[in-house]
């Protein structure tokens, strides 16, 4: 008589190939592979710099002189300043150095408090429903038909007056991209929140007891927020093209008080007619590739969360052969037909690597 061994565990792999961004990078092949690799890169190298600016950047945001006397204005790159001076007499270098820390704040900052707020009010409105739902929404999508950055200078002017110093205009300008991020955020949870609220492991719980406090933070909340990582990279690069337009437009945060890539692009537009291309080139170009780094990694992670792409092999890799179906006989050696063993429509299959006793 056949009979079918168990199945052997498998060996689980080590706890770092498991990690999130670890995971991905394994999961990914091809372009989609260069195309996370080049987003970890900048993005990894735009944190570092706002970590260790006080050491990389030659001189401070607002310093005008050293040791030799002034700097000068619209110094040629090259000597003492690497990538020249502004018209105001700053250190570009130094001053796009010094932004990548104020653009990381705010980002974060941003980012973080309308993830809070956007799924509190996402995971109420779609628990509960009724009255207070349908306020939240029109509400939600009132604030989502504003453009983005109107509201921003709307919500800027009324916390700070247009001009702050350096925490206040971090706040200022954090909470403004905030007000216009809550909307995306509310209305993902509370879609998820409808649909699991439904499930059949959500009314057990009720029926066994559980309290809405515990249904919501327990077996909703877990389920609702795994698509958020995306939306965060996502956001991530709007929050910093909002706060660079915040400061082109003049309603930033002062130059005294941080360095702030949109207000440098602002100060230098009447160089660029002059032909000095510097004071322009090199700020932009910082908001250019770290948008560009966190959008790449945003729209990687949100391609390889597809479970179509999941199966998806390396070039030269084949899949695995299909498991040979195994004839189940009875214990005279004959095809059972019963059901009892087996059956000839419904053979079972023998994993691979496993072997049959007599």
């Amino acid at each position: 008589m056949r009979t079918l061994t168990d199945t052997p565990n498998a060996h689980k792999s080590p706890l770092w190939t498991r990690l999130p961004v670890v995971h991905q990078l394994r999961q990914s092949v091809g372009l989609q592979r260069g195309m996370l690799v080049v987003g970890l890169v900048l993005t990894g190298i735009f944190i570092l710099t706002a970590i260790f600016a006080p050491l990389l950047a030659p001189y401070g945001f607002s310093q005008l002189r050293d040791d030799n006397g002034p700097f000068g204005a619209q110094q040629e790159p090259g000597g003492d300043h690497l990538l020249g001076t502004t018209v105001g007499g700053y250190d570009v270098l130094s001053r796009v150095i010094w932004g990548s820390q104020t653009a990381i704040t705010v980002m974060v900052v941003a980012v973080v408090l309308s993830i809070f707020a956007g799924v509190a009010l996402g995971l109420v409105s779609g628990y509960f429903g009724g009255w207070l739902d349908r306020v939240l929404v029109v509400i939600c999508d009132a604030v989502y038909a504003f453009p983005p950055l109107l509201l921003a200078i709307v919500m800027g002017i009324v916390i700070s007056g247009g001009r702050s110093n350096l925490w206040g205009g971090i706040l200022a300008a954090a909470i403004s991209i905030t007000v216009v991020f809550i909307p995306q955020y509310f209305r993902v949870i509370r879609a998820e929140t409808v649909r699991i609220k439904a499930e059949a492991y959500v009314e057990s719980a009720r029926v066994l007891g559980a309290s809405n406090g515990r249904i919501m933070f327990r077996h909703v909340l877990r389920n609702a927020t795994r698509t958020l990582p995306l939306i965060f990279t996502l956001n991530a690069s709007e929050a910093l093209l909002t706060l660079a337009g915040l400061g082109f437009i003049g309603f930033g945060i002062e130059p005294s008080s941080a360095a702030e890539w949109g207000y440098d692009l602002n100060k230098s537009l009447a160089d660029v007619t002059s032909g000095i291309w510097w004071t322009s080139l090199f700020p932009g170009l910082a908001i250019v590739l770290v948008v560009l780094g966190i959008t790449l990694v945003g729209e990687s992670l949100n391609d390889l969360a597809d479970p179509r792409l999941r199966s998806r092999r390396a070039p030269g890799k084949t899949a695995p052969a299909p498991a040979t179906p195994v004839e189940v006989r009875d214990p005279a050696g004959r095809i059972d037909p019963s059901g009892i063993y087996g059956s000839i429509s419904t053979p079972r299959v023998r994993p691979a690597g496993l072997e049959s006793n007599s």
